[in-house]
């Protein structure tokens, strides 16, 4: 069956986003009308956790078979909420990468169906792009722009160029932050995912009792690591448990100090970013922060300072808009739309992906290409 192609001129745009890149199986209808701010018109999100949490982290397969019973869940649920119907819509977008293969395959599979059976084009969407292009959905800022891309699996500073044009300017060596926050909350025996656990236990700590590591502090460059903090804090949990200490307040004033260590590591290195940046690209009017982590308030709070003292705009995106969702994706594939393309013929499923193809990798290269 021939698919229509994507009409350039249509006024307005309506794309359904699928994303099933790790543990969220997400759908969403996004709408949009040039020059105007883009409209949600629905997103919906089921998460896995309740599947998960037994084993401290996300299971593949366990999540690809999740995926593979709820998209169709999830798109029916967006379509009716958004008060539209396939037929209506002008085209599919769904994440392709990075993420885990067994989730890929089940929405790119899922995708193609829809595709099919609708005529509508496929778009195969860069899932660190939906990221990076969220504040464009929320805010309209302006192409280029600099970004912090920070979840369980990526950290990297992002010069943004368009919508398929990125420049690294720094990211982790190790761990990502959001990984760090996964690992250290399974020290202290909290629930995953550890961000939000993590978050909440700070809230009543004290942190200065603790002080952990700013790993890579004072060195040039805005490349960060963070598998040193994360070891300092499961060695100080060692240390508690022998001494019979390890109460919930000291889990507290653990959780308390690690994050606001986070927070001071990617501060530091947010200034140096926008330093790099306006040395590359030029000076920033707007930088925004994206991913799962970037829903931390402490983190937002830091980062907003940095901005504010260069009097640089600090965007943030609502923090249903950092976790994995569809918006972001049915938003890429608008971009990609009004930059000429007509959809993709041949959409592979890539676990590894890394935004910018051109600069050497900093956390390996293996079979399956450079993670970032």
């Amino acid at each position: 069956m021939s698919l229509r192609p994507i009409n350039h001129m249509c006024r307005p745009l309506t794309v359904l986003g699928l994303e099933s890149s790790c543990d969220d199986t997400a759908a969403a209808v996004v709408e949009y009308i040039p020059g105007e701010i883009a409209q949600v018109r629905s997103s919906v999100v089921l998460g896995q956790q309740g599947l998960h949490v037994s084993h401290g982290g996300v299971v593949p397969e366990i999540a690809a078979r999740a995926h593979a019973v709820r998209l169709d869940q999830a798109t029916e649920r967006a379509l009716t909420e958004a008060g539209t119907s396939l037929q209506e819509i002008d085209a599919v977008a769904v994440t392709a990468g990075p993420g885990l293969i067994g989730g890929l395959l089940a929405g790119i599979a899922f995708a193609q169906g829809v595709s099919v059976g609708s005529g509508k084009p496929l778009l195969g969407i860069n899932h660190l792009a939906g990221h990076a292009l969220t504040a464009r959905m929320t805010d309209l800022i302006e192409f280029p722009f600099p970004a912090l891309l920070v979840s369980g699996g990526h950290c990297q500073f992002l010069a943004v160029l368009g919508p398929d044009r990125f420049l690294r300017l720094g990211g982790t060596i190790d761990d990502a932050p959001g990984e760090a926050f996964d690992k250290s909350a399974r020290l202290m025996k909290l629930s995953f995912p550890g961000g939000p656990a993590v978050e909440e236990m700070a809230g009543m700590g004290d942190p200065d009792r603790f002080r952990f590591p700013r790993p890579l502090s004072g060195r040039q460059g805005c490349n960060l690591s963070f598998s040193g903090l994360k070891t300092a804090v499961g060695r100080s949990c060692e240390n508690l448990r022998r001494d019979g200490a390890l109460e919930s307040r000291s889990i507290a004033d653990l959780c308390a100090g690690f994050q606001r260590a986070v927070s001071d590591i990617l501060a530091e290195k947010t200034a140096t970013a926008l330093e790099e940046f306006s040395d590359r690209i030029g000076r920033a009017r707007d930088f925004a922060i994206c991913g799962g982590v970037a829903a931390n308030r402490e983190i937002r709070s830091s980062l907003k300072a940095v901005c504010s003292e260069r009097s640089i705009r600090f965007i943030a995106p609502d923090p249903a808009l950092c976790t994995d969702n569809g918006a972001m994706i049915a938003w890429a594939g608008i971009e990609r739309i009004h930059v000429g393309a007509k959809g993709d013929s041949d959409v592979r499923a890539r676990p590894r992906w890394p935004l910018d193809s051109v600069s050497a990798p900093i956390l390996g290269h293996g079979k399956r290409g450079p993670k970032s």
